[in-house]
């Protein structure tokens, strides 16, 4: 019986080594690289002392490097020894996204007064931009979302996945390396009634380019013409200006002119928390019962996609965000960072004017927040790259966190010399910094 048993098993075992493949997976594909990791890639693989990479949008102080704020720091020994780690509770939840809310309408606002918004922990900005399609997709299937062209590369694969029929609204003028405002209204005022249209509020990404504030009433108007629907994505508040109250403008306007509004915060950039993942997703609602209705739409979303999110990030986020003292503590660190940005455009727009440059570099200046849309082609760019080891994504957005007091010069003059002069002509004798 033994001897049977193992001949058995050896025979299965042979059949099933030969057993041809089913080939599950044959037809997929490698996926293209996103634009941002790749940049990332080809600078870590770049063996040079003088790499430079201006492709990630987190802050980086004057040395380079990663920042950990004082209120993080102090907010962290506030939790320690946290009891509750296995989810998160609901007075701490509640905390988090009401505070959030209070940091886009105003700790007076009738949002908070009348409780009128269903707001939700989500994963980080990315994670509400997603679970927002996703709510678009189940009540509005057939309704497209309108993204600004250009825009986060992350907006149209969000939407896409989630199904959401995907359409474009100019935004960017390449000529004037601003904002193309008749063409934006056209385009508002074209597009199917009740559309929905995605909106960065301050910072935008990756142009550095927002509309005034008499802009943005006019937008406000026709989109309550159109009976549009504003989404906005914030994840930069405090970035364009220094100034929470002054970075929110643009959503409490629309707020007042009677819109509902749904946004999605971040506080990877704000906070220094790329890595926790903390974000939140509010919508408005007519009343408060409108709005309990939404959220429980959102939770039952939330609940398919991700179940419960990460703990510490948000303990850390509401604990900073409900204590007074560190939530001065953290507006005052985040003006140091929004000065330091500002502080880094104008050396190098004043190093690029120093090298008699033929070229307007005005934009480096007007435009605000973490990004720089420099103007420059992909050829450059790959020159950039290749000649002088600097690392921006193809579309010519520069993250100024990367730009420091000491390597700003070298990257003016590179910037100077692949916008100016034939490739052949280059002057990399020199570059070091």
């Amino acid at each position: 019986m033994w001897r049977s048993f193992v001949l058995t098993r050896r025979c299965i075992s042979t059949s099933a080594s030969k057993a041809p493949s089913l080939g599950w997976f044959d037809h997929v594909k490698p996926a293209p690289k996103d634009p941002i990791i790749g940049v990332t890639e080809a600078f870590l693989a770049d063996s040079s002392p003088n790499k430079i990479n201006l492709g990630v949008g987190a802050y980086r102080d004057d040395e380079g490097k990663p920042v950990v704020l004082q209120c993080v720091r102090d907010a962290e020994s506030k939790i320690a020894g946290s009891e509750f780690l296995e989810s998160i509770s609901a007075a701490v939840s509640s905390t988090f996204v009401e505070e959030s809310v209070k940091l886009i309408y105003g700790k007076d606002s009738d949002v908070i007064k009348k409780q009128r918004f269903a707001g939700l922990q989500a994963l980080s900005g990315t994670g509400a931009c997603r679970l927002f399609a996703e709510f678009q997709r189940h009540f509005h299937p057939d309704v497209p979302i309108f993204l600004p062209e250009p825009t986060w590369s992350n907006h149209h694969n969000i939407w896409r996945d989630a199904q959401v029929p995907v359409r474009s609204y100019r935004y960017y003028h390449p000529d004037s390396k601003g904002l193309n405002f008749g063409a934006f209204m056209d385009d508002i005022k074209n597009a199917p009634e009740g559309s929905f249209f995605l909106l960065h509020p301050c910072a935008h990404n990756p142009t550095g380019v927002d509309p005034t504030d008499e802009q943005w009433r006019e937008i406000s108007n026709q989109f309550m013409v159109k009976h549009h629907f504003p989404f906005f994505d914030m994840a930069y508040q405090g970035f364009a200006s220094g100034d929470l109250e002054e970075d929110a403008k643009a959503i409490r306007l629309f707020h007042e002119d009677g819109h509902l509004v749904g946004c999605a915060q971040s506080f990877a950039k704000n906070m220094g928390l790329y890595g926790h993942r903390v974000g939140c997703l509010s919508v408005l609602g007519k009343d408060q019962q409108q709005a309990m209705i939404v959220r429980s739409q959102l939770q039952r979303l939330a609940r398919a996609m991700y179940s419960s999110p990460p703990i510490h990030g948000v303990l850390l986020v509401s604990t900073i965000l409900s204590d007074p003292l560190l939530k001065a503590e953290w507006i005052e660190e985040l003006k140091v960072m929004a000065d330091r940005i500002r502080s880094m455009r104008a050396s190098l727009f004043d190093n690029l004017e120093k090298l008699n440059s033929p070229l307007n570099w005005d934009h480096v200046v007007k435009q605000v927040g973490m990004f720089c849309y420099s103007g420059l082609n992909s050829e450059q760019i790959d020159q950039l790259a290749t000649d002088f080891h600097i690392y921006i994504t193809r579309d010519g957005r520069m993250s100024m966190a990367g730009v420091t007091t000491r390597n700003v010069s070298y990257i003016a003059s590179a910037m100077h010399q692949v916008s100016n002069y034939d490739l052949e002509s280059l002057n990399v004798s020199n570059v070091s910094f």
